[in-house]
């Protein structure tokens, strides 16, 4: 038996019937020569589960709630529930996948058995193949969850075999004796660490307090501070889904020129698809949308745990500015004022301070806010979640096929009704959308508001080069400006830079 932490915990609570906290992971192979059946994905699963803790596990809850769950090798475990086949509707594009994605993620997880589902979706354009795989938020956060999919994914079509030094022991269900013995003995020194919790958070919160009197720099926004949107309201089940992909030497490029970060970029191009969408809908504010940056505190020591080791920081997206490279540097003061605030704080105050909440209470109120619809009339705490993961640089094969495609996708949040995902991955930056179907219904047309934000951006850090009245060849400076043809196909296929410099 595990426990879980508090952070892991609190994903599991407040979980609602129409705030599913189980985040997707979407994978797009091209096949070649290698057998990417389903029954050859199947075996391979099954052939490296005890290398995936993660996916045997079954959660078990604690009589009263006195205690956070306990994770239990489960001893139904049944790989045929978990692995399912499917197949997309002619003629397989885009739009079909985003269509049966959307339908499974607007899908709970059965509490009952391991929380995770993989669909190998066959039907593609071109004879690729599609996994789906979706986990609970409980187990994995978006660096976990890239190591997870490391037990599933090869540098190379054909791999040697992995050994398999432990293979797993399913366990009993516990007693609720014994739930409640196990219970008693985590709360030893509870008390006690607590009590220097709340002593360090009352810190922080002063000296975050003293810095915003006397630093003269604009603060952070504030818990509440977000403007009331279209996005925000309470929230159905229903989902909507989309992708969006783009060189990850675009980003660079603008990084580059403007001297701010990667991910300061991708949270101008995320904004800058907002604004468009609030202004076609006639719903853009006054006052700048809010985002909520999940930002990893995973530490060296973390590697190769599972859960969650993640805090957040709350940032302006400058959606008043019109102009969009004075968006983009506002969002890049925005974010070092965040990072600098979020310093001071401390990474781990979330993750320590989530140990002492009480599972009973966060999860009665998550439910009853939802059964309320409590956020159609309040002011959200932010506007939209946007969170980015750096995947590798080269390559990777499932069960012999190259991945071509590699869309992640976030929960949608009670009051918040969109979730912009990010990863990187072998020279492309990949966005996956996920929106609540009523709250967000044009979701289709974001990806192209994405790219709208950034070649805005782009025009002014790749300028076009002048044409020569000569009809001569330019000259090698004007061509390393202009960059060569195919650079995007050839960032696709070469080794380029681990990709965004924060996680989440």
């Amino acid at each position: 038996m595990q426990r879980l932490s508090g952070l892991d915990a609190m994903f599991f609570y407040l979980e609602t019937p129409s705030s599913h906290m189980h985040v997707t992971g979407v994978y797009v192979m091209e096949p070649g020569d290698q057998d990417t059946s389903f029954e050859n994905i199947r075996a391979m699963v099954a052939e490296r589960l005890p290398l995936a803790a993660p996916f045997r596990r079954r959660l078990v809850e604690v009589p009263f709630k006195l205690s956070h769950p306990l994770w239990v090798e489960d001893p139904d475990f049944d790989l045929d529930y978990h692995v399912r086949r499917a197949a997309l509707p002619a003629p397989g594009g885009t739009k079909e996948l985003e269509d049966f994605v959307a339908q499974v993620v607007g899908l709970p997880l059965d509490r009952e058995r391991p929380l995770w589902e993989m669909y190998i979706v066959e039907g593609l354009e071109g004879g690729r193949v599609a996994t789906v795989t979706k986990m609970h938020h409980a187990a994995i956060d978006g660096v976990s969850g890239a190591e997870i999919a490391a037990t599933w994914l090869d540098l190379e079509a054909r791999p040697p075999e992995r050994l398999i030094a432990d293979p797993w022991r399913p366990e009993p269900i516990p007693s609720d004796v014994e739930l409640m013995a196990f219970a008693m003995a985590s709360l030893v020194g509870h008390p006690m660490k607590a009590v220097k919790t709340a002593r360090r958070v009352v810190e922080s919160a002063l000296h975050v307090t003293e810095r915003n009197r006397t630093s003269g720099i604009e603060p952070p926004p504030a818990p509440f501070a977000a403007p009331k949107t279209t996005l925000n309201q309470a929230i159905t089940p229903h989902r909507r889904v989309a992708f969006a992909e783009r060189p990850l030497d675009d980003f660079k490029a603008i990084k580059n020129h403007f001297g701010c970060t990667v991910n300061d970029v991708v949270l101008a191009a995320c904004a800058s698809a907002l604004r468009r969408y609030l202004i076609e809908v006639g719903d853009l504010p006054d006052e700048p949308l809010v985002a909520m940056v999940p930002m990893s505190v995973r530490t060296d020591a973390d590697k190769g745990l599972h859960g969650n080791r993640v805090s957040a920081m709350l940032a302006s997206l400058a959606t008043e500015i019109e102009d969009p490279v004075d968006r983009l540097k506002a969002i890049s003061e925005g974010m070092r004022s965040a990072k600098e605030q979020e310093q001071l704080i401390g990474a781990a105050t979330l993750t320590d301070w989530t140990e002492f909440t009480f599972p009973a209470l966060v999860g009665r109120a998550s439910r009853l806010l939802s059964s309320m619809r409590v956020f159609d009339r309040v002011r959200p705490v932010f506007n939209v979640t946007i969170s980015n993961v750096p995947g590798p640089p080269f390559p990777l094969f499932l069960a012999g096929g190259r991945l071509v495609g590699f869309y992640p996708l976030g929960p949608v949040a009670e009051g918040v009704g969109l979730n912009m995902t990010v990863m990187s991955y072998c020279g492309m930056v990949y966005f996956g959308l996920n929106a609540c179907r009523e709250t967000v219904p044009r979701i289709a047309e974001l990806p192209r508001m994405i790219e709208e934000g950034l070649d805005e951006l782009l025009a002014v850090a790749r300028p076009p080069r002048r044409r020569r009245s000569s009809g001569g060849a330019p000259s090698s400076a004007a061509a390393s400006l202009e960059g060569a043809p195919g650079d995007a196909e050839v960032a696709v296929a070469a080794p380029a830079e681990a990709g965004l410099e924060e996680t989440g």
